[in-house]
């Protein structure tokens, strides 16, 4: 990380009830530094506040923090209300639904004031004796943050690896724990993957992946032998190529160890390796080639490939184990639909199921193996998500699947694929007198300016007027191919029962319309996502949803380019904006590959290393576009550690916003200076953010209860 020092100014005149005087935002000091690239010359007057361990930065960033407190100290009140009513519709004491893997059930449960998980099986029946496998709470004591990234059982049922990370770095400690006795085994290894890791069918031997700690990019696997000094462990696999991510586990079937190479959404490769011979060698499934992208199933003496070869909405093939690298072998099994977008596939021993987008829509798709018939199960609700769950048993006739809507709470249901009988297992308990019948969710298209049709799910409580006069919140991503799905919140009752609107804009850079809304929204052609945002705006404004006066806009990370862009675009439109970890430095950010993220992501905004993606960029980098104007009343929140956005973007944006920001709207950055880009850890300490969130925006709106 480069260092120089710099002077540093900051004022920070404390609110004072008696005399009233002006709050005096904190200012840091001017100083500039000249960045050239392809012989344009840039000044970024802030550009040294990326020395996160200089203590005059954290000075500023604390002062900023204290200057929120102080503007926001007259809804303090309705900030711990907000904590108060969310956690209050949480039942404290809760239980996931349990699912069969080998001969135990597995599960999760919550105790009353627990901030974290407890993971627990019961071997033979859910009435024999609870095995606490991780208890998170215990874990996390001594913690400021604590998250576990994921377990894995060994095939003898007796050993699990698991990951740790207490920094919020995403550099997580591996850690193996005997299960019979107790025992966490004296080996760690450090700067691992979360989740990316697998167990041979021996029972002592495990593979991992290994993170470059600067780039935090997972680039090594190796081979570690149970009982021996992972110094001596054995890298089995290097990425040599820094664009592509790696992720690694076992098969459904268990008979391969998987590491898979993605190019975000470019390209796709699959190493092998069959877990009952550890000390072999990987191979690939199929090379990889620019353009390609594939995900494979094994099945019995088959794989089920979903590709978009030839196919740029997917389609399912199959090929015989041996064959993988011949695609003369592969055989169509479900052909490419323009209209329906093929995002995901299960696979049981006489039934296949695929997870379909159609009209912005999930669907999941039953096809019996035996008879071929097929079906799509129903879910009549207008805007809603549903998707595969997870389903470890081959030999099964229940498919284990989830569901939500913007009005029904988060529901877990078996469905028999032979007699069609579905079972709701669970459905997610809100507490304080929660009725789904008192809201009302809505879905429809918005025109774009170049004729797309977006798609909008809203939800308010039955008896809001639409005569203008509600505020609304508008939320979209629109980055990566990530759909937004219309899902239920709990603490977003809050707003609601306060009488607000909220909206997803399913915009361009989603794939909630297939791939090429993707496409349509990613490198030379990011400004749509921008402008379907604004788009759906100025419709909510005109068909009387609500008024500019009362609009309120919100997104996070990629999403908080989206809310930067925005302002910069439309700032008329806008009372009030939440960026959350806000990617807002955008050349700066892909021109240093020494940080997270940037190498793996020249696919998504393009390498501004060439002059035509450099170019593009600089006209909507919402850092580098900020003008004397006015802009909305803003709150922008960023995590100290974070590894996805760094903090400095965000404290970057606001420190120029308020040196050219014409208006006397408010400007408030919170920096959780113990967390990264997740925010808070545990179920309770996170709703202190969104209670900040909430709080912010009703405040403007004149509600202070």
């Amino acid at each position: 990380m480069k260092r120089t020092c710099f002077t540093f100014i900051t004022t920070l005149t404390l609110y004072s009830m008696t005399q009233a005087q002006p709050l005096t935002a904190p200012k840091a000091a001017i100083k500039p530094k000249e960045l050239i690239t392809n012989g344009h010359k840039r000044t970024d007057n802030y550009y040294y506040l990326n020395e996160r361990e200089n203590p005059e930065v954290i000075k500023y960033l604390n002062a900023e923090n204290a200057y929120l407190e102080q503007v926001l100290a007259p809804v303090k009140g309705l900030q711990d209300k907000l904590f108060e009513e969310m956690k209050g519709r949480i039942k404290q004491q809760d239980e996931s639904v349990p699912y069969k893997e080998g001969p135990y059930y597995y599960y999760t449960r919550y105790i009353t004031g627990g901030e974290y998980p407890i993971y627990c099986r019961k071997k033979g029946s859910l009435e024999g004796a609870e095995e606490i496998m991780f208890d998170g709470n215990a874990l996390a004591k001594g913690h400021n943050y604590y998250q576990l990234g994921g377990y894995e059982v060994s095939d003898n049922d007796e050993l699990a690896i698991f990951a740790e990370d207490t920094v919020s770095r995403r550099l997580y400690t591996l850690r193996i724990k005997n299960l019979k006795t107790g025992q966490v085994y004296p080996e760690t290894i450090a700067d691992t993957e979360a989740g990316s890791f697998a167990w041979a069918t021996d029972n002592k031997t495990l593979f991992y992946i290994k993170k470059d700690p600067q780039t935090l990019l997972g680039y090594q696997v190796y081979r570690h032998v149970l009982g021996t000094d992972p110094k001596t462990d054995v890298l089995v696999y290097e990425e040599e190529d820094n664009q592509f991510y790696m992720g690694l586990g076992r098969s459904k079937s268990k008979k391969y160890i998987t590491i898979g190479s993605d190019h975000n959404g470019v390209s796709t490769e699959y190493r092998l390796l069959e877990a009952s011979q550890p000390m072999g060698t990987f191979k690939s499934f199929l090379p990889r080639e620019k353009g390609h992208e594939y995900e494979i199933v094994h099945y019995k003496d088959k794989f089920y490939v979903r590709t978009n070869w030839k196919a740029e909405n997917f389609r399912l093939m199959e090929v015989p184990e041996g064959k993988t690298t011949d695609r003369t072998a592969w055989k169509e099994v479900i052909p490419h639909r323009p209209d329906v977008y093929l995002a995901d596939i299960d696979v049981f021993a006489n039934h296949l199921v695929l997870g379909e987008r159609k009209a912005g829509l999930t669907n999941i798709r039953v096809i019996n193996q035996k008879t071929k018939t097929d079906e799509y199960l129903d879910f009549g609700e207008p805007a809603y998500v549903a998707g595969i769950g997870y389903n470890p048993d081959f030999n099964t006739n229940v498919l284990r699947y989830s569901y939500a809507s913007l009005t029904t709470p988060n529901s877990t249901f078996d469905y028999n694929m032979d007699t069609h009988d579905k079972t709701l297992l669970k459905q997610q308990e809100v507490l304080g007198g929660f009725d789904k019948n008192n809201y009302v969710s809505e879905r429809f298209y918005v025109t774009a300016r170049d004729g797309a049709q977006v798609p909008v799910s809203l939800v308010y409580r039955k008896g809001t007027k639409k005569d203008g006069s509600a505020p609304l919140l508008q939320y979209s991503y629109g980055s990566y191919g990530y759909s937004t799905d219309p899902g239920f919140s709990s603490t977003r009752l809050s707003l609601l029962d306060r009488g607000f609107i909220y909206a997803i804009a399913h915009i361009r850079g989603g794939q909630e319309m297939g791939r090429r809304w993707y496409e349509d929204g990613k490198m030379l052609k990011k400004k749509n996502t921008f402008n379907d945002f604004v788009d759906v705006s100025e419709y909510l404004i005109k068909n009387k949803y609500t008024s500019a006066d009362k609009l309120f806009a919100m997104g996070g990370s990629a999403g908080g380019l989206l809310m930067g862009a925005v302002i910069n675009q439309a700032p008329q439109l806008y009372r009030g904006v939440v960026a959350a970890v806000p990617f807002v430095d955008v050349v700066t950010t892909m021109l240093d590959e020494s940080i997270p993220l940037t190498t793996g992501e020249f696919e998504e905004w393009g390498n501004p290393k060439q002059p035509v993606y450099y170019d593009y960029m600089l006209s909507y980098s919402p850092y580098d576009n900020v003008e004397k104007k006015a802009y909305p009343n803003l709150l922008v929140t960023t995590g100290l550690h974070d590894s996805q956005v760094q903090y400095w973007e965000p404290a970057k944006w606001v420190a120029k916003l308020r040196t050219l920001k014409t208006d006397n709207n408010q400007l408030l950055l919170h920096t959780n200076m113990e967390a990264g880009h997740g925010g808070a850890s545990g179920r309770f300490q996170a709703l202190k953010e969104i209670a900040l969130e909430f709080a912010f925006m009703l405040n403007l709106v004149g509600e202070k209860q």
